[in-house]
């Protein structure tokens, strides 16, 4: 994906098995798209932790937060219930979203990739940011919506 592309037109079961679409959050409210591994890993359970933690500063900037990865939406439901995590968790078992965004792996091709996408309410592109370090997705995320509150 590159900057102002509108978000892929998706739709994937949440973490209750309820079939998600993005569009329904274009002319809404802005939004982060953030790729893991996998649930449980300590890298990954980090990472959305210190979503979890920011979470009502998202809220207050009028942005959703959404993590996926490949696994289950019952994992899904159990990761967010241990952890405690409020937002949204779709599973991309086929790899259908990390395909449409352009997520590529790392390791070798052995690891799923770490990417974090910000959109604005229209569902535009506003910045994508790749790193194997968990604790960075966050801030980054945090500080571009920051710069593009209106």
């Amino acid at each position: 994906m590159k900057i102002g592309e509108e978000v892929p037109q998706l739709q994937l079961k949440d973490q209750d098995g309820k079939t998600f679409d993005f569009s329904a959050l274009k002319g809404e409210k802005s939004f982060v798209v953030y790729f893991y591994p996998k649930d449980f890993t300590p890298g990954c359970t980090k990472e959305a932790c210190s979503f979890r933690d920011s979470y009502e500063e998202f809220k207050d900037l009028g942005a959703e937060v959404i993590g996926i990865s490949a696994d289950s939406s019952s994992s899904h439901s159990k990761f967010a219930n241990k952890y405690d995590l409020p937002y949204i968790f779709l599973s991309d078992p086929e790899k259908k979203a990390r395909q449409a965004f352009g997520v590529k792996p790392n390791l070798l091709g052995l690891i799923p990739g770490r990417e974090t996408f910000v959109f604005d309410r229209e569902g535009k592109l506003l910045h994508k940011f790749n790193s194997m370090s968990a604790k960075r997705h966050m801030p980054e995320a945090l500080s571009v919506l920051k710069k593009n509150q209106n």
